[in-house]
């Protein structure tokens, strides 16, 4: 019954939502390269972010967590997505890198130009 119950969850988070802009831009007429390169930017936006804002929170190993050796609470910021430790003097400091940051804002541009060029893509079928 569980597998079931993942089963759906996995086709209505993951397969309904890529269905639906699949089909929504076939029938715009945008080219299936910008389909695919939205998507894949779009889920890799969502992937990453979720990373970045859950990384410290000590929810599934709490050993694992940056903040569990220094005993200090986490916190999460949701946009931008960033996790910190709040130390003992108040100070909020990261535990994410540039570089993971760098993936996300990456796949959020790619994701917004590739939409922005399908907007002028079915402009210039229209005329």
């Amino acid at each position: 019954m569980k597998a079931l119950i993942l089963l759906f969850a996995a086709f209505v988070v993951f397969v309904m939502p890529t269905a639906l802009v699949w089909l929504l831009g076939r029938r715009a007429r945008i080219p299936n390269w910008m389909l695919i390169v939205f998507l894949l930017a779009g889920w890799l936006t969502v992937l990453v972010g979720w990373v970045l804002s859950q990384r410290a929170q000590p929810s599934l190993f709490p050993e694992t967590s940056p903040c569990y050796s220094t005993r200090n609470t986490p916190v999460s910021q949701y946009f931008p997505p960033d996790s910190f430790c709040r130390h003992a003097d108040g100070e909020l400091r990261t535990v994410n890198g540039s570089n993971a940051k760098l993936v996300f804002w990456t796949a959020a541009n790619t994701t917004l130009a590739t939409a922005i060029g399908a907007a002028f893509a079915r402009r210039r079928q229209r005329v």
